[in-house]
C-alpha cells in the first residue's frame, strides 16, 4: 500500500511547462514525468501535457478515491490544454485526444498500464474523421482505445493464458478476411468493423464502455494507479528491491498520431547498445503505428539506422533487393527527421551523462519525443557504459559506484556456449538477439507451466508468440525466452535485459500452436519438453543441449573490481571447499577464504564410502583405520587450497553436519530391504544356496546401517548432535582434521607457500565448548610441530550462529582470535524458522507484508541484526570479525555489515564481484 510522505509537495497535478518545477524530483513526478518536464525546459519537442503526482497515487491507494478537489484541478488542467491547442475535449469535429501513462520514480518497464486515445467515441470517430479527411486514422484510434480500455480498465482478457487475447482474435480474423498482412493495411471500413466487434465483446462480457471522455479519463487514471499493485508489478518490484510505498505518477499527454499516414511512424531508440555498451546509436521503428505496437511486439519492427537494417536483413535471410523494397531503415525512409532524432538523442545523453532509452513518434512529418529514461542494459553494458563516462571525466568515482547495480554484476559471470561444440552445430531457427547469454532448457509455452516445471526441478525455455507483462513470473524462472514476434525494444527484450536473462525475439519462422503445445519450423515439429539451446548473443537456436563454459572477463570488469577493492573498508573472502574453488575465488579477486567446509571434502566419489566406514566402525581400531584414510584425502585438499591462496587467509571450519547425513537415505534403505526380503521368499527352497547366502549378507548390511541410522537420527538435526558437539563426543574426528590441515600447511610452507591458517570451531553455544576443543587443537598442533621440527602461526576462532553465543561475547572474546557469524543458522535459531521448512510459508509472509524480504536471503536487521551488533560491540578491537553465511553475498546485508563494523564478508565465488561492489558502495554517503 502506498503511504503519504510529508516531505512531498501538496500539489497533485502540474503542467509540463509550469515555471519553477524541479525536473530532478522523480519521487513526486515519477521518472517519466520528471524527464518530460526536463525535456520541455530544454526546448525538445514534447507533446503538451501534465503530471498527476505520486502523492495523488498514495492518497488513492489509502482511500480508494481521488484527493479532495482533484477533479476540479483535473478539469482546470484539461482546460489549459484546450486553450493551448485550440481543441476541445469531447468535441466531435475538433477533439482533444490524450494518452494516460504510468511513470514510477524508478523505471519498471511494461509493469504498469497505459491507455491511449482517451477522448474518442463513435461520434468523434465519425465526425473527426470527416473533418480531417482521414476516417482511417479516426477509426484506427478508436478501435485501439476500445482494446486498451477493455484490457486495462475493464480487465477483459483471455480465460486461459494458452488462448490469445480476445481482442487480438477479432483483429486477426479481420486481417485474414481482408487478405492483408497486418493492421496497417486495413482500410477505414475494416477498422470500423473491428471497433463495432470490440464494442460488442465489451458488452458480452457485461461491461459498458463510457462514451463520456471525462469518465474515460478519470477511470483510466484510477486504473493506472491500481496497476501499481498488480501481481506483476509487485513481483517485479520485489525482484528489484523497489520500495512498495513509492506509488506511480500518471502522465496525461496530448496524443500525437504515428498512425496518421505514410509520413507517420513510431519507435524506440537507445543512445548506446544496451547489450554490449558500445557507443552506437540504435533502435527500431514502425510506419503508421502507435507506440504500444513497438513495445508490445505486435509487429516485428524495422531498424532505425541503415547499418542496423542491413545487418538485420542479413540475419533474417532477407536479400538486399527485398530489404530495399520492403525493409528500409528509418534513416532511409525519413532522413531529415532521423537527423533531428540523432541530434536530440546526443543532447539527452549529454545532459543525463548516461545511456538513454527514448520513445518517439512522427506525426505527418513532425518529430515528437514522448519519453526518455536511463536505458535498461545488461551487466556487461552497464560496466562498459559507466566506465566510459568515468574515463572521460564526465562522472566522479562516487557516481560511477552509484550507477553500478551490485546484484547485476553476477550476470557477466554467467556461462557461454563452448565454441568448440557450437561450431559443429547448425541452428534450426534464428531471430533478433535481444539479450545475450546462453540458455539451455526444455520447451514450455506458458508462463504458468514454466513456473510449475522449474518448481519440479526442471530447466525450461519459455517459447511464446510474444510476451506480455503477465508473463513476468514465468520469464523470471526460465533459462531463456524465445518469441516469434517483437523486436529488441519489445517488452520481452527490455525486461530480459534488465534481468540479465537470455532472450531472442522475432524468430518469425516459428509457428506456435498453444493448444497442441508444439512449435513448427520449416515443417518440423518441436514439442513441449524438447531440449533446445538459445544463444542470446547471436539470435540462433539449436536442437538439444550444448555444453557451456565460463566467460572471459573484460579489462573493464577488472578495473571495476580494482576500484571497489580500493574503496571498500571491508574485505571480501570466498566460501571455497576445494582447490578448484580456491583458484576460481582468486580469479575474482577474493582477499582470502572465509569458510572452507571440511565436510564437503567427504562427499566426493570414493571418500563418502570411507566416511561411512568410520561412522559404522565397531571399535576404535576400525574407526582409526578409516580416519587415517580420510586424513590423506583432507591433507591433499588442504595443501592444494593453501597453495592456491598463497599469502591470503584461509578459514577452515571443523566438521559441522550431523553424522547421519553421510549415510544412505533411510526410506531408500527400507525399500531396498523390502526388495531383498521379496527375493529371499522367491529363492527359499531353491538348491542354489550361494544366492541365498548372498541375499542374507546384503540384508545384514542394510540392517546394520538402518540400526546406526536409527541411533543417530534426530527429531531436529539442525539443532542436534552437530558442530562442536560432534568434536566433543568424537574427538578423534577433530584430531584427524587438525592434523590434516597443520601437516598440509607445513608441506606447503616447505614449497615456499605463505600459509595463513585460521581454524574455526562451529556452533558453540557456551564458552566451555570452545575451550574444550581449543585445547585439543593446540595439543595436536604441538604434537605435529614436535614431530616435524617446524612451527606454524595460526588462529583459532569460532562461528557465532547461536544467539546465546552472541550474547556471551564478552566472555568468548577472551579466548578467541576471530569470530565469524554463521547468519543462516543465527537467523534460523533467532526467528525460530527452519530454513528448510520455512519456504512453505515465507512466500505468504512476503505477500502479506509481514516480512519485507526472505530472512534467509536478506539479513533481518531489526531482530537478527541485534545479535550481530551486540557481539561486534562486545568483541575486542583486535579480534577479526566476519560473516560467512549466504548473506555475505547480498548487497543489502553487506551494507549493514559495513555499518556495524565487520572486517570482512565471505560468500560463494560467483558472488565475490557482487560483494566487492556492495562493500565499496557501502562507503558512500
Amino acid at each position: 500500500m502506498c503511504e503519504k510522505n510529508d516531505s512531498f509537495e501538496s500539489k497533485h497535478i502540474v503542467m509540463f511547462d509550469e515555471e519553477g518545477l524541479d525536473p530532478d524530483n522523480k519521487g513526486l513526478y515519477g521518472g517519466k514525468g520528471a524527464n518530460l518536464i526536463k525535456m520541455t525546459q530544454m526546448g525538445i519537442p514534447v507533446p503538451l501535457g501534465f503530471v498527476v503526482t505520486t502523492e495523488a497515487c498514495r492518497y488513492f491507494m489509502e482511500t480508494g478515491d481521488f484527493p479532495e478537489g482533484f477533479e476540479d484541478d483535473l478539469k482546470e488542467m484539461v482546460a489549459m490544454l484546450e486553450q493551448k491547442t485550440g481543441r476541445i475535449f469531447g468535441d466531435v469535429d475538433n477533439p482533444l485526444i490524450v494518452s494516460v501513462r504510468s511513470g514510477a520514480p524508478i523505471s519498471m518497464p511494461g509493469m504498469m498500464d497505459t491507455v491511449l486515445n482517451i477522448g474518442m467515441n463513435v461520434n468523434v470517430a465519425n465526425g473527426w474523421g470527416k473533418v480531417i479527411g482521414n476516417s482511417r486514422l479516426a477509426w484506427d484510434s478508436f478501435r485501439r482505445l476500445l482494446q486498451m480500455f477493455g484490457d486495462v480498465v475493464l480487465g477483459i482478457k483471455s480465460a486461459d493464458e494458452k488462448d490469445d487475447d480476445p481482442f487480438d482474435v477479432i483483429l486477426d480474423e479481420v486481417i485474414t478476411r481482408e487478405g492483408v498482412e497486418n493492421d496497417r493495411q486495413l482500410n477505414a471500413g475494416a477498422l470500423e468493423n473491428i471497433a463495432d466487434r470490440f464494442s460488442a465483446l465489451i458488452s458480452e462480457r457485461g461491461f459498458v464502455f463510457p462514451d463520456d471522455p471525462w469518465e474515460q479519463l478519470k477511470t483510466a487514471i484510477k486504473a493506472v494507479f491500481r496497476s501499481w499493485n498488480t501481481e506483476r508489478a509487485v513481483f517485479y518490484r520485489r525482484g528489484k528491491g523497489i520500495p512498495e510505498t513509492m506509488g506511480t505518477a500518471v502522465n496525461v499527454q496530448l496524443m500525437v498520431f504515428g498512425n496518421m499516414n505514410s509520413k507517420s511512424a513510431t519507435g524506440v531508440v537507445f543512445t548506446r547498445d544496451s547489450a554490449t555498451g558500445k557507443n552506437t546509436f540504435n533502435g527500431e521503428y514502425l510506419l503508421e503505428a502507435q507506440g504500444e505496437d513497438v513495445v508490445a511486439g505486435v509487429r516485428t519492427p524495422l531498424k532505425v539506422r541503415k547499418t542496423g537494417s542491413l545487418a538485420w536483413a542479413k540475419l533474417s535471410g532477407i536479400s538486399e533487393e527485398e530489404r530495399l523494397d520492403k525493409f528500409l531503415s528509418f534513416e532511409e525512409v525519413m532522413p531529415e527527421i532521423y537527423s533531428q532524432l540523432f541530434d536530440i538523442q546526443h543532447k539527452l545523453e549529454e545532459d543525463a551523462r548516461d545511456m538513454q532509452d527514448i520513445e518517439f513518434t512522427v506525426e505527418d512529418g513532425k518529430l515528437w519525443i514522448l519519453q526518455t529514461r536511463d536505458g535498461m542494459r545488461t551487466a556487461g553494458a552497464m560496466i562498459k557504459i559507466t566506465t566510459d563516462f568515468l574515463s572521460r571525466g564526465e562522472i566522479s568515482e562516487d557516481e560511477f559506484l552509484r550507477r553500478i547495480d551490485a546484484d547485476k554484476i553476477s550476470e557477466v559471470l554467467h556461462p557461454v556456449f563452448d565454441p568448440k561444440v557450437l561450431n559443429t552445430k547448425k541452428s534450426f531457427v534464428g531471430g533478433l538477439p535481444a539479450s545475450p547469454g546462453a540458455g539451455v532448457g526444455q520447451i514450455v509455452f506458458t508462463a504458468g507451466d514454466a513456473e510449475k516445471w522449474v518448481a519440479g526441478g526442471k530447466k525450461v525455455v519459455l517459447v511464446r508468440t510474444k510476451t506480455s507483462p503477465e508473463d513476468v513470473k514465468g520469464m523470471k524462472v526460465s533459462e531463456a525466452i524465445l518469441t516469434a514476434e517483437g523486436g529488441a525494444t519489445s517488452h520481452a527484450a527490455v525486461v530480459a535485459r534488465g534481468w540479465g536473462k537470455c532472450c531472442v525475439v522475432a524468430a518469425s519462422e516459428m509457428k506456435i500452436d498453444y493448444s497442441a503445445k508444439t512449435v513448427m519450423v520449416d515443417g518440423k515439429i518441436y514439442k513441449e519438453g524438447d531440449w533446445i539451446s538459445v544463444n542470446g548473443s547471436t539470435g540462433k537456436i539449436y536442437e538439444g543441449k550444448i555444453p557451456v563454459i565460463d566467460p572471459e572477463l573484460t579489462d573493464n570488469f577488472y578495473r571495476l573490481i580494482e576500484i571497489c577493492k580500493r574503496r571498500a573498508r571491508m574485505e571480501v573472502r570466498a566460501n571455497a571447499d576445494t582447490p578448484e574453488d580456491a583458484k576460481k575465488a582468486c580469479g575474482f579477486e577474493a582477499s582470502g577464504i572465509g569458510l572452507c567446509r571440511t565436510e564437503h571434502m567427504f562427499f566426493e566419489k570414493g571418500r563418502l564410502e570411507i566416511m561411512r566406514e568410520m561412522i559404522m566402525a565397531n571399535n576404535d581400531q576400525e574407526r582409526s583405520i578409516a580416519l587415517e584414510k580420510l586424513l590423506s584425502f583432507q591433507r591433499s585438499d588442504f595443501e592444494g587450497i593453501f597453495t592456491a591462496m598463497n599469502d591470503l587467509p584461509v578459514t577452515v571450519r571443523l566438521l559441522d553436519p550431523p553424522l547421519h547425513e553421510f549415510l544412505p537415505d533411510k526410506d531408500k534403505l527400507k525399500e531396498k530391504m523390502s526388495g531383498l526380503k521379496g527375493s529371499m521368499s522367491y529363492i527359499v527352497g531353491s538348491s542354489d544356496r550361494d544366492d541365498l547366502f548372498d541375499i542374507e549378507e546384503k540384508m545384514q548390511e542394510v540392517s546394520k546401517v538402518l540400526e546406526v541410522l536409527e541411533r543417530l537420527s534426530e527429531e531436529n538435526p539442525m539443532m542436534g548432535h552437530r558442530g562442536c558437539r560432534l568434536g566433543i563426543t568424537f574427538p578423534a574426528i577433530i584430531e584427524m582434521q587438525v592434523r590434516a590441515m597443520i601437516e598440509a600447511a607445513l608441506n606447503a610452507q616447505e614449497k615456499g607457500v605463505v600459509v595463513k591458517l585460521e581454524i574455526m570451531v562451529p556452533l558453540i553455544g557456551v564458552l566451555e565448548e570452545f575451550v574444550f576443543l581449543k585445547k585439543i587443537i593446540l595439543e595436536v598442533a604441538e604434537e605435529i610441530f614436535s614431530e616435524r621440527g617446524k612451527r606454524l602461526d595460526f588462529l583459532i576462532g569460532t562461528m557465532i550462529e547461536i544467539p546465546a553465543a552472541a550474547l556471551a561475547m564478552k566472555k568468548i572474546a577472551k579466548e578467541v582470535d576471530f569470530i565469524s557469524f554463521g547468519t543462516n543458522d543465527l537467523t534460523q535459531m533467532g526467528l525460530g524458522i527452519s530454513r528448510d521448512d520455512g519456504v512453505k510459508f515465507i512466500r505468504d509472509y512476503l505477500e502479506k507484508g509481514i516480512y519485507k524480504h526472505n530472512p534467509f536471503e536478506v539479513l533481518d536487521q531489526e531482530y537478527i541484526g541485534v545479535f550481530v551488533k551486540i557481539a561486534v560491540d562486545d568483541a575486542d578491537d583486535d579480534i577479526k570479525k566476519g560473516i560467512c553465511g549466504e548473506h555475505g553475498g547480498n548487497p543489502i546485508s553487506i551494507k549493514f555489515f559495513h555499518e556495524v563494523g565487520l572486517d570482512y564478508v565471505s560468500c560463494s565465488p560467483l558472488r565475490i564481484p557482487v560483494a566487492w561492489v556492495a562493500a565499496a558502495k557501502a562507503t558512500l554517503d
